[in-house]
């Protein structure tokens, strides 16, 4: 076990975080806004992000909310009748980061989300030619599919023909939960990548019911069998420029997780390097963590490094069990690290 007092990484990206809108805006982005340069903005809002004239106006609310000195990159939800030039057109003028790829029905405000790939086919193939990033929530939903089995499903009747149709294309596989999904990736082309969250490094699918249902913890993809949070583990804190930090950090109102159909999603976004760090410290990587965090998925998208630094204090942090409405990760439990300033 590493015993620096102090940790100084270059500023990191969040490759994947969800800010909602409105007071839920308000009230979450500035959390991210504190620990990252940068974030990957899910376009799954009531209604989706599908226009660059949308992207443009979330934009604005965001930065108006965020604090000076972050910038979130926006992305495009597509749908069954998404159109190529308007996506495209909203790559080459800088307002589209990414698409982000829902199959319908697989997660929250996914409705809307595409039923047949085959459906996007010509939207694809435009990115693939624009060199535009395609993010992809990796589960099938199918309901004769275990839920717990719609992640390793999709990889094989999703995303390995995805990946051979349109070689070029980059892919990020987002917040993998499986032993599958991390040798899938780290086994793939250049051009696929994954995200990892803080939920699925640190938890497994005996946390959704330790002493009782809890629902702060449940998200989707849903957490998994231990063997897989390992694999997962060992995916994140191994070097690999393929794996990079994406949060998924997404709130919801206390009302919302605790009832009788609570809302997926784990808000991680207040300590969510802390939440990294305990992690890479206790695999003894710490050394790993900056590219992890600051380093590899900016090269992937082919973005710059960022400028300027956090650092990160070994002092005991307690999470609290509450902030405003919303319930944070590790709500209640101390962590070792704190983010400076």
């Amino acid at each position: 076990m590493n015993s620096q007092a102090t940790l100084t990484i270059r500023r990191p990206d969040d490759w994947h975080v969800h800010l909602r809108d409105g007071a839920m805006l308000a009230a979450v982005a500035p959390y991210t806004a504190r620990q990252f340069a940068r974030a990957i903005v899910m376009p799954n809002l009531t209604p989706p992000i599908t226009t660059v004239a949308a992207a443009t106006a979330y934009r604005e609310r965001i930065l108006a909310v965020s604090g000076a000195g972050f910038e979130p990159l926006m992305t495009c939800y597509l749908t069954d009748d998404a159109d190529p030039a308007e996506i495209v057109g909203g790559f080459e003028a800088g307002v589209f980061t990414a698409c982000k790829l829902y199959p319908a029905h697989a997660t929250t405000n996914s409705a809307h989300g595409v039923t047949e790939v085959a459906n996007i086919r010509p939207v694809l193939a435009a990115m693939e030619r624009a060199g535009m990033v395609l993010c992809v929530h990796g589960e099938v939903t199918d309901p004769a599919v275990d839920v717990f089995d719609r992640e390793a499903e999709f990889l094989d009747r999703v995303l390995a023909p995805l990946l051979r149709e349109f070689p070029a294309l980059k892919v990020v596989l987002e917040h993998i939960t499986t032993a599958e999904a991390a040798a899938f990736v780290a086994e793939g082309p250049p051009t696929l990548a994954a995200t990892i969250t803080p939920q699925h490094l640190h938890l497994n699918r005996n946390a959704l019911f330790a002493g009782g249902l809890r629902p702060h913890h449940y998200c989707l993809p849903v957490l998994k069998r231990e063997r897989h949070r390992l694999a997962v583990r060992a995916a994140a804190v191994g070097g690999s420029g393929k794996f990079f930090l994406g949060t998924d950090s997404a709130p919801h109102r206390v009302g919302d997780k605790e009832s009788g159909c609570g809302c997926a999603g784990v808000w991680n976004a207040p300590f969510a390097l802390e939440s990294y760090a305990a992690v890479f410290e206790e695999e003894g990587a710490l050394e790993r963590l900056e590219g992890f965090a600051s380093e590899h998925g900016a090269r992937f998208y082919g973005l710059g490094l960022n400028e300027g630094t956090v650092t990160l204090r070994r002092e005991v942090v307690e999470v609290p069990e509450r902030v405003g409405d919303v319930v944070p990760f590790h709500a209640g439990e101390r962590l070792g690290w704190r983010v400076a300033g």
